[in-house]
This record gives structure tokens, C-alpha cells and sequence, in this order.
């Protein structure tokens, strides 16, 4: 991958640190677990970027582990998309990608041995009982009329289980804990169900699979990751990480370490409540460029360089807090406006007409594709006698303030010839359609020879060589900075995250491929959006505005 400049220590750094000095470890292994239940998001990313670069700056090693414990829930698609993902952020993890059912066996072995050690159960309590005997935060809970089954008989029960006799929710495996813990987790908790259910990876081989907390940790020592990081809602868990290790027969004992999750204004993070906007259809799927998944993000125009960086400036901590929308957004503006080459394009069009211009001649001018970096070339601009330029960048009259065209006033196209507005058109409701205009040929390049001042330039584009394209205004998916905290989070989406118009692009733009971004002159960057693309059908996607308009209207109250 690209490489990125050198990053500031954090506490986790600091503790790496710490155990390569004192001889802890000799070396970092860090892995990235995600559960194959859905498309990543801009919070997985910031964990990618923490696990994979660590490892890569420590001269590690990182694995790509799939939870896939509950598959009702997964699918080939998900982990698909995920491997997608990483390698598209510029990572690649160590040797094949892993999943927590290539450890089924093993898992299976240390449940037997926490019940021949007398600390593990098989409970026939039904979720409603065994909810009342786990107790609240403020009183203990009580204990199962199971948890004092011989061994023997728990370790027949389990063959039982394992060999589906049982029906789903008729009993299930419990660590013989603490029920007076005040930890909740730590309160005899349920380490294998029962489930019927077809696997993607070992088929029909199961009818019992391991819950998360226990194949977790478990996963990590057989894979010998020496740190092994989360979020802070498993801080607590932390507590089951380590009995489980300190209970059964393995050598590697990984150190948890839990940091704060992402949550970034006016979008939700949980899967949940995301997959709920995709089967609802409140958005077109998982890749929607409105979603904060990563696919989503790359559709929209949103570069690995950009979101890499983006989590580099929120940087690690243990403090949960809300991250501003507008400092993703800064860090794909910063971006692309380095590496984005320029173009224009007409959203809103209405035609000029120069009639001092011959009909039916052209010219080709020269355009840079980047104003500050030479190296990045010139495409060739067609110049015609009818154009077409913005609507808002004509006004029959306006004041000082106004730097485009007016009438009977001059105005610079890009690129192109000084003009001067001489009258117009309008339909039957007043909306005008046409404006005439007469060119100064000898401004290509330099100001009017008599040394008048133009002030104002604006884009346009020949109406005759101009390649009629579909744009994607996308803007944020909610209205407010918070929508989780909502009663019914969906009724806080904005009405306006999309609009669709029909515009005219450069004929520059006409072989754009997928995914390629650019900065529509005056206007945003934009990028091809890879869906249609693939149908043959032109249309860009708003990756991001010029400025932050947002920031404007927060400040205004209007956000």
C-alpha cells in the first residue's frame, strides 16, 4: 500500500512499546475479526487502519479472522465484500483469511475440558428463566437448579447435544463462573447453542456452535496474537477473555486491549439499524454512496488515502465521543483536491449564443487538468458558437457582489474567451432559456487588450460536442447529527440526501472509467459511479462540495 506519513504514539503504541522493551514479545501479531453478518463501515475502517498498520509499522504480522459463530446471520456475500474491503484500503493480511469455524474442533475439545474440570454446565432452563436467575446491575443473580450436574452427566449431555438430540433452545452449555459477580458477563454465561442451521464453511458438519466470548479469545491464542484489540464494549468482557484462557490447556495467552468505537455525526453506525435501511428500502443496498459503509464510501468517491487519513487524524483514545461529519469530508477535499483532475460540467443549463462566433465553426483550446500541477497534463476543450453555462451564473441585473454573467456585462468562460451578455430569451414563465452574447477573440489566455478588468469566470460547455450525463447530488443520509438517539431513527433521514439531475459534461468525461474522480470546476468533486458504469450508462455521483455548507448552516441554526 501507499505509504502514509509517520503517525503520532498512542496508548496502545505506548504499551507495544512497553512489552518489546521489557521482552514480552518479540514481535506484534494483531488480527481484524469481523462478523461476516454485513458490509463493513467507516468504524470497521478505523480498526483496519489501528490493527493492520500497527503491524505493518511494528514489522508484524495481521491476520483476517471471520467471527462466523452464528450463521443465521452470514453469508458468502458479506465475506466477500469484506476481503473487497480491506485489500481496497491498501492492506493485506498475513497468510489465508481465517474464520473461528476453522477452530470448530479445537473449540469443541476446551468445552469438554471446562466441563471434566467442573466449570462448565449443560443448563435446561428456557431464556426466559435463565434471564430472571442472571439478576440486574444492582442485585445478584441466582443459580441454575442445573449448575450442580455431575460431570459425567454434563459431559453426556453435551455429547447429546453435539450429536442433535436436542431441539434449538432446549438447553444450552454455561461457564460455571460467579453468579454474584457484579459483571454481568461473567454471571455463568452461555458458551454453546444449540442451532440446526447449514453452515457456509463446514456445512452440516455442527448442530452446536460456540458463542462469541468463548471462541474469541480462544481464537486469538491459537493464532498467537500477542495484542489483541476492540472496542470499549467489551471492556468488561475482558474479565471471560481471560478465564477462559486461564482455564483451559493453551500455551498463548493474548492481552486485550478495548479503545473507543467511531461515531460520527449524521449517520448510524450499528449493523443493525444499517441492515434495517437497506431491507426497508429508505437506500439501494449496502453500497449505497449515502451509506457509511466502505462500500458506499468507494462508490461515492471517497479514496482509501482519504479515509486512512481520516482515521489518523481521530486518532486512539479510550473516551467515547461523537467525530464531526465534516472532518471525514475534509480529509477526501484535502484529497482530491491534490489529485483530482479538473473538468466541467453544466448541472443546470441554459444555452448562450455567440453570435460574433461563425456558425457552424469550432476550436479546440487547451485546458490544464490540474491548475497547480503541470505533470497531471492538458485535455482538449471544443469551443463552439452555443454553449451552455449554469442558470445561477446569469442575472439580467445584480449588484457588485455578483461575479458571473449580467446583462450587458462581461464575464470570463474557463479556460476560454471573455464574453459579454447583449440579451436573452425566456419561456412562457418567465424562466429564460437563451442568452446572446457577443466574445472579445482576443482574451484566450490574457486580459482585453484596452486593459479592462473582468473579475468574474465561470464553466460552461459546447452544446454541440457536450455529453449529456446523469448527476447524483448525494448529501448527508440524516438531518440530525444524532440519529441513533431517536425514538424511530428513520424519521430523522433527510428528504433531500438525493437529488437527481440532468446535466451536459466536457466530451473529456464521455470514457470516464468507474470509479474515477474529478473536480467538476465551480461546482464539487465528483466521481463515475461504478453501478451504472457497468450498465453503460454515464452518471457521477457527488462525492463532495467545494466547502463544508454544513458547517454554515449549523452556525446559521438551519442544520
Amino acid at each position: 500500500m501507499a505509504e502514509d506519513a509517520p503517525r503520532a504514539s498512542n496508548f496502545i503504541r505506548k504499551i507495544i512499546d512497553q512489552d518489546l522493551a521489557s521482552g514480552k514479545h518479540h514481535s506484534v501479531h494483531t488480527r481484524f475479526p469481523p462478523e461476516p453478518n454485513g458490509y463493513l463501515h467507516i468504524g470497521h475502517a478505523k480498526s483496519i487502519v489501528l490493527n493492520f498498520g500497527i503491524a505493518e509499522d511494528y514489522d508484524g504480522q495481521c491476520n483476517l479472522r471471520f467471527d462466523d459463530t452464528n450463521p443465521l446471520k452470514e453469508s458468502v456475500e458479506y465475506i466477500n465484500s469484506i476481503k473487497r474491503d480491506v485489500q481496497w484500503l491498501g492492506y493485506e493480511w498475513q497468510g489465508k483469511p481465517r474464520f473461528s469455524s476453522d477452530y470448530f474442533s479445537a473449540l469443541h475439545g476446551f468445552a469438554i475440558e471446562l466441563i471434566e474440570k467442573g466449570l462448565a454446565y449443560v443448563d435446561f432452563s428456557d431464556q426466559d428463566s435463565m434471564r430472571t436467575m442472571r439478576g440486574t446491575l444492582t442485585e445478584k443473580g441466582t443459580n441454575s437448579p442445573y449448575r450442580e450436574t455431575p460431570v459425567a452427566e454434563n459431559l453426556q449431555h453435551f455429547s447429546d447435544m453435539t450429536a442433535g438430540k436436542y431441539k434449538e433452545g432446549e438447553c444450552s452449555l454455561r461457564a460455571k463462573i460467579d453468579m454474584s459477580s457484579p459483571f454481568m458477563c461473567m454471571r455463568d454465561p452461555v458458551i454453546y447453542r444449540v442451532r440446526h442451521v447449514h453452515h457456509h464453511q463446514t456445512g452440516d458438519t455442527w448442530c452446536v456452535y460456540p458463542m462469541y466470548d468463548f471462541t474469541h479469545c480462544i481464537s486469538d491464542a491459537l493464532e498467537g496474537i500477542t495484542h489483541s484489540l476492540c472496542t470499549l464494549e467489551f471492556q468488561d468482557n475482558r474479565r471471560l477473555y481471560d478465564w477462559v484462557l486461564n482455564n483451559i490447556s493453551i500455551d498463548c495467552h493474548p492481552q486485550q486491549i478495548e479503545f473507543s468505537r467511531l461515531n460520527l455525526e449524521y449517520t448510524v453506525m450499528s449493523k443493525r439499524k444499517l441492515n434495517e435501511l437497506v431491507t426497508e428500502g429508505h437506500v439501494e443496498g449496502w453500497n449505497d454512496p449515502r451509506m457509511p459503509t466502505i462500500a458506499g464510501l468507494r462508490r461515492r468517491g471517497y479514496t482509501p488515502t482519504s479515509i486512512r487519513e481520516f482515521a489518523h487524524r481521530i486518532g486512539v483514545t479510550k473516551m467515547d465521543n461523537q467525530v464531526e461529519m465534516g472532518i471525514l469530508e475534509a480529509c477526501i477535499r484535502d484529497d482530491l483536491n491534490e489529485n483530482a483532475p479538473r473538468a466541467m460540467a453544466v448541472l443546470d443549463p441554459i444555452k448562450v449564443v455567440i453570435e460574433n462566433f461563425a456558425e457552424g465553426s469550432s476550436e479546440t483550446l487547451q485546458a490544464p487538468n490540474h491548475p497547480n500541477n503541470p505533470d497531471m497534463g492538458t485535455r482538449e476543450v471544443p469551443f463552439t458558437r452555443e454553449l451552455y453555462i449554469e442558470r445561477e451564473d446569469f442575472r439580467e441585473s445584480a449588484n457588485k457582489k455578483f461575479k458571473r454573467l449580467v446583462l450587458g456585462k462581461e464575464v470570463r468562460l474557463r479556460n476560454a474567451y471573455v464574453i459579454k451578455a447583449e440579451r436573452f430569451d425566456t419561456d412562457a414563465d418567465g424562466n429564460v432559456t437563451t442568452v446572446y452574447c457577443s466574445y472579445d477573440a482576443d482574451t484566450l489566455g490574457k486580459d482585453p487588450a484596452d486593459g479592462r478588468k473582468v473579475k468574474g469566470v465561470i464553466h460552461w460547455v459546447s452544446a454541440e460536442h457536450g455529453v449529456p450525463a446523469e448527476i447524483r447530488l448525494y448529501d448527508r443520509l440524516f438531518q440530525v447529527a444524532n440519529p441513533a438517539a431517536e425514538d424511530v431513527f428513520a424519521d430523522a433521514l433527510n428528504p433531500d440526501s438525493l437529488q437527481i439531475v440532468q446535466g451536459v459534461v466536457e466530451p473529456s468525461l464521455a470514457k470516464a472509467e468507474a470509479e474515477a474522480g474529478f473536480q467538476f470546476e465551480r461546482t464539487g468533486y465528483f466521481c463515475v459511479d461504478s453501478e451504472f458504469a457497468a450498465q453503460g450508462k454515464l452518471v457521477f455521483n457527488r462525492t463532495v462540495g467545494l466547502r463544508d455548507s454544513w458547517a454554515k448552516m449549523e452556525q446559521a441554526g438551519d442544520a
